[in-house]
């Protein structure tokens, strides 16, 4: 569709109309504009390109495809960058603190150079973990017409004829200090692991986002299982300009979209492809932007009655890729909405409700094991569950992804202040079976940033004992961890929560099935070691990292500053 550029600048006209603004325009004609163009809608292309990761390189050149579109359709775009903290590359050491940062710093950007530029519209372009909930977080702040499009999957690699990523390289350090593979392999499976453009191939938190943005109606169907490289990623381009031009036409905004009942569509989805643990943090912080009035406790509802029906790693054998050619995303979506487990008339980025849009897909089963029926999922149940109990009043997240069935794990603590201690004890054999690690003041505030524990959680996998040896923390976890790990325990640390309190050999219990995670301590013991605790000095005093500590909310709510 052609825009009527009719009265669709109704934000740019404040910077464009008018001999008061002869300065602006001259600006403007500066960078191209021409005079027809100052009664165009102008469409800011939010784009997190980068050159730090593979996950982004590509996302300028993609992003000129929606720009040359949007030019036909008779607005006037405008390109800007984002930026990126990668977490593949800012983990296990003092980069990944920096990581959840971006997410709201993301948005920060979006909001100012929208907002100060006086822009009608948004095209957010995000490729990895935090440019895609920080984008969308942006776009539904500033609140004009607007859709993300998501940069697509890596491919798999390639290693002795088996498919590899970059949890396989993870997991390799595990592997090679417990003397299950060699140096040469070790090495073979790094070279290979990540083969080009596009974000971590497995259902980690990238993939998991971008699955979450379609199921919400913020990206275009059929959109989050393209591949980063494949041909059909151009019609995707088109398509989303074209959605957008829609959108701008009728004044469809985020906020009309994301409503309680896409979010409970999102988490429903999250839920039957076997998600990421990140996506309850993001889901919470975007919620909060759009004010709809979504708690944690409401995840358990959710996995509880959704079946896991895709067996997608990190727990299982499948990559995104993988999914995208046996009928993507939106297949799964159509298998839901048939069953009556999606909410079909929430509005979309089209203009149409989830269920028009999903009308025409097919559901073919047969000859491939990656999607399965609900006769016979994956695991009855989601997996994602909050867990409640003395360890963590607020909440904290149990990933049951690679448990088959509900499980009880009771075992002494073994207790590290912070994740690069907790890595020397695993790869240095020193945690057994049986063992609980406790990592802790890597929350929110007490890190700050919250940062993910892939390394532990590899190590222990790579180690044998991912069915052995439980982990908790009131840090985070990649969406490739997977095994017995509980993290965004809440209250943190840092702000006297109970996981400050527990010393080495005080038994504590993870139990999925009851949702409860307990330290065996009765109130007057946990009473008299809180009157006991001293709050841990800062870690930084000045720059965003302490700005960040200081602004930050629990993890149980998103952990957003705002």
């Amino acid at each position: 569709m052609a825009l009527s550029n009719t009265g669709l600048n109704s934000k740019s006209r404040a910077m464009t109309e008018g001999i008061s603004r002869t300065a602006n325009r001259a600006m403007l004609r500066a960078v191209g504009f021409k005079d027809d163009d100052f009664t165009k809608p102008i469409v800011g292309l939010a784009i997190a390109d980068s050159d730090v990761s593979p996950c982004n390189v590509h996302l300028w050149e993609i992003g000129k495809v929606s720009r040359a579109r949007l030019i036909e359709q008779g607005a006037k775009p405008m390109m800007f960058h984002t930026f990126v903290v990668t977490d593949g590359e800012a983990m296990g050491h003092e980069g990944m603190k920096c990581s959840l940062v971006s997410r709201d710093t993301i948005a920060d950007v979006i909001e100012l150079v929208s907002r100060g530029h006086a822009m009608d519209a948004i095209l957010g372009i995000g490729g990895c973990d935090k440019t895609i909930p920080g984008t969308v977080m942006g776009l539904a702040r500033y609140d004009v017409p607007g859709i993300f499009v998501y940069g697509g999957t890596i491919r798999a690699g390639d290693h002795n004829g088996k498919p590899v990523d970059i949890v396989s390289a993870f997991e390799a350090v595990g592997a090679y200090s417990a003397g299950k593979i060699t140096e040469e392999e070790r090495h073979a499976i790094e070279c290979a692991a990540c083969p080009g453009a596009g974000a971590c191939g497995g259902m980690y938190t990238a993939n998991t986002l971008a699955t979450a943005m379609e199921a919400i109606g913020m990206s275009i169907t059929g959109s989050a299982s393209v591949p980063a490289d494949d041909a059909a990623r151009k019609q995707v381009m088109i398509d989303s300009a074209d959605a957008l031009a829609l959108c701008i036409e009728r004044g469809i905004t985020p906020r009309q979209i994301m409503t309680k009942k896409a979010f409970e569509n999102a988490i429903r989805v999250i839920m039957a492809v076997g998600g990421s643990t990140n996506a309850v943090l993001h889901l919470l912080a975007l919620a909060r932007e759009v004010n709809v009035d979504l708690k944690i406790d409401e995840f358990n509802h959710f996995s509880d009655t959704t079946p896991i029906l895709c067996d997608m790693k990190p727990a299982g054998r499948y990559v995104m890729e993988d999914l995208y050619k046996v009928g993507g995303v939106q297949m799964v979506m159509k298998m839901l909405l048939d069953r009556g487990l999606l909410h079909g008339d929430a509005l979309t980025v089209t203009g149409k409700t989830l269920a028009e849009n999903l009308a025409d897909v097919k559901v073919t089963l047969d000859g491939q094991d990656v999607v399965h029926p609900f006769e016979s999922p994956e695991k009855p149940t989601g997996p994602i569950v909050i867990l409640k109990g003395n360890l963590a009043t607020e909440g904290a997240v149990l990933k049951t992804c690679g448990l088959k069935t509900d499980f009880v794990h009771s075992g002494p603590a073994r207790v590290y202040e912070h994740e690069e201690e907790a890595l020397d004890a695993i790869l240095n054999d020193n945690v057994k079976k049986g063992d609980v690690v406790v990592i802790r003041y890597e929350g929110p505030k007490g890190g700050p940033g919250m940062r993910e524990m892939l390394s532990p959680t590899s190590a222990i996998a790579g180690a044998g004992l991912i069915k052995d040896v439980a982990l908790i923390t009131d840090g985070r976890f990649s969406g490739g961890s997977h095994g017995m790990v509980v993290g965004h325990v809440a209250p943190e640390a840092a702000v006297g929560g109970t996981i400050a309190l527990i010393k080495e050999g005080d038994i504590v219990t993870i139990d999925s099935k009851a949702k409860l995670i307990h330290v065996d301590l009765d109130d007057a013991e946990l009473k008299r070691r809180r009157a006991e605790w001293t709050p841990p000095q800062p870690r930084y005093t000045w720059g965003v990292l302490a700005k960040f500590a200081k602004l930050v909310s629990s993890a149980s709510e998103g952990a957003i500053t705002g």
